[in-house]
């Protein structure tokens, strides 16, 4: 069964883009633009890890990451952070992410640090017929 990965950025074009290559990779994807509860939407998608914009439309994504990290239903996702803004990261620490990957990211880094998380947390992506 494809893992199932959520992904939350404000820009139409990015969430496009990412929803078609991680597809191809042979994931299966949902996206947002917006969303008033992140653990909510991300148990309610099953997902298997979260993708999230540092900076967002009102909300800052380091703290929904903290919120999906220290809820215990959603603490044991894999939360890749993504920003065109990595200094501020830098500066205000990781908020619990897994991963971080400085924008603009070829799809190359988003696949290969996606397999990474997944095998840190322990899922088999190498026999689970991804396009790896």
């Amino acid at each position: 069964m494809p893992k199932k990965i959520l992904i939350l950025d404000d820009s139409e074009d990015i969430l496009e883009v990412m929803k078609d290559a991680l597809e191809m990779e042979g994931y299966e994807v949902m996206v947002l633009s917006f969303t008033d509860d992140i653990c909510k939407a991300t148990i309610n998608y099953n997902a298997d890890m979260v993708i999230l914009d540092y900076i967002l439309f009102g909300i800052n994504g380091g703290e929904l990451c903290h919120m999906l990290k220290t809820t215990p239903e959603t603490a044991h996702i894999p939360v890749i952070m993504v920003s065109a803004y990595p200094r501020v990261l830098e500066s205000l620490g990781n908020y619990g992410s897994d991963a971080f990957l400085a924008k603009p990211f070829n799809l190359t880094d988003i696949s290969d640090t996606i397999k990474s998380c997944f095998l840190k947390a322990g899922y088999d992506v190498e026999h689970a017929g991804y396009g790896f």
